[in-house]
C-alpha cells in the first residue's frame, strides 16, 4: 500500500546504451527510456512505419513488457504481505468494539432515563416563549399602529391649518418610522401613496401661494421705492435747510452779528427696511406691506422636499422676467409723467432683492444680485439717453435728474454702483444749460417786454423785503418809509429772480451728480446768461425800445442797481456751491453788463446832447461884433444851465453819482465842442474880442454850473466835470490871451493849451477881429500903429499855418 504511493522514477538511458554499436539496440533502449518517462511514442511509431520497420517496433515493445513482468510480480510480494498484516490487526480490534459498544448501549439508557423530564420541561418552556414573543409581536404592532395613527392624524391635521412644513415633518416621520416596519402590503401601498399625494399637493399649495406673492410683490416694489426715495429726499431737504442756516450764519457773521442762537438738531433717519424680526421677513418701518413670509415659506417647504435648486432657479427666472418687465416705458405716457413710477419700481425691485440675498439662506446668491443690477443700469442708461435727447425743456431735465439722483442715493445705501447713471446726468449738464439759458432768454424778453421803465412803487414792508433785500440792491441798511418809491423799474427784481431761479436750478441740476466742486461749471453757465442772455437783451431794449430821456434815465439807474446785483449772484452762487465767500470776493472779475451799460450811458448822454443841441441852436442869435461886451451870459446857456439844473434835480433821485458825474461830463464836454464848432463853422464869419468876452461868460457860468455840483460828488470827480470844458476854456483864454504866441511854446502850450486842435486854432484865430477893424475903417486908421496882440495873433496864425 505504501509502495503504491512513490512517485515513479524516471529512466534516463545509460552510457552503456549510448555506446552500444547496434542501432537496433540503441531504438529500444531510446524506447524504454520513453515508455518510463511517460512521454510521447508518436515519433517512435511513425519513424518506425516510415522506415519500413513496424515488426522492430513490435519486437522492442514486447521486449520491454516481458522485462517489465518481474518487477511487477515483486511489487504484489510486497503488498500481499502488508494486507495480511492489516487483517491481523483489524481481528485484534474487533472484540474491543463489542465491549465499547455495550458500554455505549448502558449509557444511553440511563441518559435517556435522566433527560426525559428536562425534555418536557423544555417543550413547555419553548411554548410559553414562542406565545410570549407573539404577544410582545401583537402589542409592538398596535403600538406602532397607535403612533403611525398619531402621526397621520397630526399630518392631517397640518394640513388642514395650512401648516405645510410640520404636516412634511409627520410625514417624513412616517416614512422613515412606519413605512418599512409595516407588516401589512395593503397598509403600506397606502402610505406610498398618501405620501406622495401630500408631497405633491404641499408643492403646488405653496407654489400657488408664492405665485400670488410674485404679482403682490410688484406692486409692494413700486410703493416701497416711492418711500424710499421719499425718505432720501427727506433728508436731502433736511441737509438743504441745515445750509441755509449755515449760510445765514456765515452771512450773520460776515455782517458781524453775535447774537446768534445755536442749537442742536435731531435726525430720525431710519432704514426703510428696518425689521423688527428678521425671521418674518416684515418691514415695521413705515410700509406694513413688504412681507417676505410666502417666499420664505415655499423656500423653506421646497427644502424639504429636496427641490431646493429648482425653486432657486424658478425664482430667479420669474423676477428676471418682472424686471425685464419693469424696463418697459410707455410710448403712450410722457416720460415725465411716467420717471417716478419707473425707477421707484426699480429701486423697490432691488430694495427687496438686497433683503432676499441678505436674509433668504442662499435663495439668491450676490452675484445674480449684481448681474441684475448691472442689466436695470444699462437699461436705465440708455432710456436716460434715449428721453434726454428727445427733452426740449431745462425744467424736464432736472426733476428727471432729481428723482435720478434720488434713486443713486437710495441705492447706494444698499451697496448697488450708481456711477453710471451718474455719468448719463454729467454728460447732458451742457444740453441743460443751454435749455436753461433758452428759457432764462425768453422770460428776461418778456420782463423787459412789460417794463414801461418807471421807478418802481412799493407800498408794503414785504414788497420791499421781496424785490430788494432779498436781492441785496439795498443802498442802506436802514429800512425805507413806505409807500417807497424805489431807484429802479420792475424790470430789476424781475431779471433778479430769473437770474437766481437760474442759478438755483444750475445748482441743483450739478448737486448730488457725483461732483464735488461744481462753482467753476455753475460760474461760468451764470456768467453765459449775465454777459450773453441778459446783457444782449438790454442791450436790445437800448438800441430798439429807449424812446425819451427819462426812459434812457431809469435804463442807466437800472444798470447801476444791475452792479450790485451781479455781486449778489456770485455771492449767491459760491453760497449754494459751497464756496467761501472770501475766495469769491477776492476773485471777483469786471462788471459783466459792460456793454448794455456803456450803450445806456450813451443813449442817455445822446437824448441829452439831443436836447441841448435844441438850444445850443439859439448861439445863431449871439452878436459876434458887438460895441460892448454883454453883462451876463448869452440866451442859449442860460437855457442849457437851466435844464441841466432841471436834469441833475431829477436825475440825481435815481441815479448813482458815478453814472450822473459821467453823463454830464459827456453833456458838458458835448457843448465844449459845440462852442468851438461854432466859433470854427461857417456860421461865424468874424467875431471880436467883445463876442469872445461874452462866450467866456457863458464858458464861465458852465464851469460854476460845474462847481454847484460838489455836494453830489467829490471835489477830484467836480473837477473832472470842470475838465470837459477844457477845449472851448482854452480856446478863450488863448483869443484873450495878450500873449497868443505863447501857443507856440511847447511847455506853455502843454500846460494851458493840451486839447486845441492847430487847424481850429488858426481858424478861429483869423476870424478875430480888431474893434476897430470895420468897413470902411481902413480910411481913417491908417498909418496908426498896429494893435500888439493883434500882431502877436498874426505871427501866431502865420507860424502854425508855416508848421501846417
Amino acid at each position: 500500500m505504501q509502495s503504491a504511493t512513490k512517485p515513479r522514477r524516471k529512466v534516463v538511458p545509460t552510457a552503456a546504451a549510448d555506446r552500444g554499436d547496434s542501432a537496433d539496440k540503441q531504438d529500444q533502449v531510446l524506447l524504454s527510456s520513453a515508455i518510463c518517462n511517460n512521454e510521447d511514442l508518436g515519433p517512435f511509431i511513425r519513424r518506425a512505419f516510415a522506415s519500413g520497420k513496424p515488426d522492430t517496433l513490435l519486437h522492442h515493445l514486447r521486449h520491454f513488457a516481458r522485462a517489465k513482468e518481474s518487477e511487477i510480480e515483486e511489487v504484489c510480494k510486497a503488498h500481499y504481505q502488508d494486507f495480511i498484516l492489516a487483517v491481523d490487526d483489524l481481528r485484534s480490534l474487533l472484540s474491543d468494539v463489542d465491549s465499547l459498544k455495550s458500554a455505549l448501549s448502558r449509557s444511553n439508557s440511563t441518559l435517556q432515563s435522566v433527560a426525559l423530564p428536562l425534555l418536557n420541561s423544555l417543550d413547555a418552556y419553548l411554548e410559553a416563549r414562542n406565545v410570549s414573543v407573539n404577544i410582545d409581536l401583537a402589542l409592538g404592532s398596535v403600538g406602532s399602529c397607535i403612533g403611525l395613527m398619531d402621526l397621520c392624524s397630526r399630518a392631517n391635521l397640518h394640513l388642514s391649518d395650512g401648516n405645510f412644513y410640520m404636516a412634511l415633518k409627520c410625514v417624513d416621520a412616517i416614512e422613515a418610522q412606519f413605512l418599512d416596519k409595516t407588516p401589512s402590503s395593503t397598509i403600506r401601498n397606502m402610505l406610498e401613496k398618501k405620501i406622495s399625494e401630500i408631497r405633491s399637493y404641499t408643492e403646488r399649495k405653496v407654489s400657488k401661494e408664492f405665485g400670488n406673492w410674485l404679482v403682490e410683490i410688484r406692486v409692494v416694489c413700486r410703493n416701497l421705492g416711492q418711500l424710499a426715495i421719499g425718505q432720501a429726499s427727506a433728508a436731502r431737504q433736511r441737509d438743504e435747510d441745515l445750509r441755509i442756516k449755515q449760510r445765514q450764519a456765515e452771512e450773520q457773521s460776515r455782517l458781524s452779528l453775535r447774537d446768534c442762537v445755536y442749537a442742536l438738531q435731531e435726525e430720525d433717519d431710519e432704514d426703510v427696511l428696518s425689521v423688527g424680526s428678521e425671521s418674518d421677513g416684515k418691514s415695521e418701518n413705515g410700509f406694513s406691506g413688504f412681507d417676505l413670509t410666502p417666499l420664505y415659506r415655499a423656500y423653506h417647504i421646497h427644502q424639504t422636499l429636496g427641490l431646493q435648486d429648482r425653486f432657486k432657479q424658478y425664482y430667479f427666472e420669474n423676477r428676471k422676467l418682472q424686471l425685464t418687465s419693469d424696463f418697459q416705458v410707455s410710448s403712450m405716457t410722457p416720460f415725465l409723467e411716467s420717471h417716478q413710477t419707473f425707477f421707484a419700481q426699480i429701486a423697490g425691485f432691488f430694495i427687496v432683492e438686497d433683503r432676499i440675498m441678505r436674509t433668504g439662506g442662499g435663495l439668491i446668491s450676490k452675484m445674480e444680485v449684481e448681474n441684475l443690477w448691472e442689466t436695470a443700469v444699462s437699461k436705465m442708461c440708455s432710456v436716460l439717453e434715449d428721453q434726454f435727447s428727445r427733452m426740449q425743456t431745462a425744467n424736464h431735465l432736472l426733476l428727471i435728474k432729481d428723482y435720478v439722483s434720488l434713486l443713486g442715493v437710495t441705492l447706494r445705501r444698499y451697496g448697488y454702483l450708481v456711477d453710471s447713471l451718474l455719468d448719463v446726468l454729467s454728460k447732458h449738464r451742457d444740453k441743460y444749460h443751454e435749455l436753461l439759458l433758452s428759457d432764462c432768454r425768453k422770460q428776461i424778453t418778456e420782463a423787459l417786454a412789460a417794463d414801461k421803465f418807471e421807478q418802481m412803487l412799493m407800498k408794503k414792508e414785504y414788497e420791499y423785503s421781496m424785490n430788494v433785500l432779498s436781492f441785496q440792491l439795498q443802498a442802506s441798511d436802514i429800512i425805507p418809509a413806505f409807500p417807497y418809491v424805489a431807484p429802479f423799474s420792475s424790470t430789476v427784481p424781475d431779471c433778479c429772480r430769473i437770474v437766481r431761479s437760474f442759478i438755483e436750478d444750475s445748482v441743483s441740476f450739478m448737486s448730488y451728480g457725483g461732483q464735488l466742486d461744481f462753482y467753476d461749471v455753475v460760474k461760468k453757465y451764470l456768467d453765459r446768461l449775465l454777459g450773453e442772455v441778459l446783457d444782449g437783451a438790454l442791450l436790445k431794449i437800448v438800441n430798439t425800445s429807449v424812446h425819451g430821456v427819462s426812459q434812457a434815465m431809469q435804463i442807466a439807474a437800472n444798470m447801476a442797481v444791475f452792479e450790485r446785483a451781479c455781486d449778489f449772484f456770485s455771492r449767491h452762487a459760491a453760497q449754494l456751491s459751497g464756496v467761501p465767500l472770501r475766495m469769491v470776493e477776492r476773485s471777483r472779475r469786471q462788471f459783466p453788463l459792460i456793454k448794455s451799460r456803456a450803450a445806456a450811458e450813451e443813449m442817455l448822454s445822446g437824448l441829452l446832447k439831443q436836447k441841448v443841441d435844441g438850444f445850443m441852436s439859439l448861439i445863431e442869435n449871439v452878436n459876434w461884433m458887438p460895441d460892448e461886451p454883454p453883462q451876463s451870459g448869452n440866451e442859449y446857456v442860460n437855457e442849457v444851465i437851466i435844464y441841466l439844473e432841471t436834469l441833475v434835480s431829477t436825475a440825481q433821485q435815481i441815479l448813482p453819482a458815478s453814472v450822473l458825474k459821467r453823463v454830464l461830463q459827456d453833456v458838458l464836454s458835448h457843448i465844449s465842442e459845440m462852442i468851438i464848432g461854432a466859433l470854427f463853422g461857417e456860421l461865424v464869419k468874424r467875431f471880436n474880442v467883445n463876442a469872445i468876452t461874452g462866450i467866456d461868460v457863458d464858458v464861465r457860468l458852465l464851469e460854476s454850473f460845474a462847481d454847484n455840483q460838489a455836494p453830489l460828488f467829490s471835489e477830484e470827480e467836480a473837477n473832472q466835470l470842470k475838465t470837459a470844458l477844457a477845449e472851448s476854456r482854452q480856446m478863450i483864454n488863448l483869443l484873450l490871451s495878450n500873449h497868443p504866441e505863447n501857443f507856440l511854446n511847447p511847455v506853455i502850450r502843454e500846460r494851458s493849451y493840451n486839447t486845441l486842435d492847430y487847424k481850429k486854432v488858426v481858424t478861429i484865430s483869423e476870424k478875430l477881429r480888431d474893434p476897430s477893424d470895420r468897413y470902411f475903417s481902413s480910411f481913417t486908421t491908417r498909418g496908426a500903429k498896429q494893435n500888439p496882440k493883434k500882431k502877436s495873433l498874426d505871427t501866431l496864425i502865420r507860424r502854425l499855418k508855416d508848421v501846417n
